[in-house]
């Protein structure tokens, strides 16, 4: 790769992060309302965005083999108990997710 070419990119990598980070400034300034749909975006995503992550986290399981899921399914429970004990998204991930390591590592 040439100097010339690294520029580019490295033009266009701060240019898409400028861009990113202002634009909602630009589209919504703060003395309009925002609008209906926006807010309605900002109510459903973390939930479908988690449920998208829990079904791409089980999708390669083989259920049938023998001892497989086990950690899986145990981990996927503390994900449950959490968010419905604290109703934190990133505790019950973070739990989630620690829990099936020491699963993982350690037990199975």
């Amino acid at each position: 790769m040439t100097g010339m070419e690294r520029l580019i990119i490295i033009g266009m990598v701060l240019l898409g992060t400028l861009l990113t980070r202002f634009l909602p400034f630009l589209v919504f300034p703060t003395g309009k309302p925002v609008p209906p749909y926006i807010r309605y975006l900002g109510r459903v995503l973390p939930g479908a965005v988690f449920g998208m992550l829990v079904i791409y986290c089980l999708k390669d399981i083989q259920w049938l083999q023998s001892g497989h899921g086990l950690p899986e399914l145990l981990s996927l429970g503390v994900v449950l108990g959490l968010q419905s004990w604290r109703r934190q998204m990133l505790l019950s991930i973070a739990g989630g997710t620690a829990c099936h390591m020491l699963l993982v590592q350690y037990i199975f």
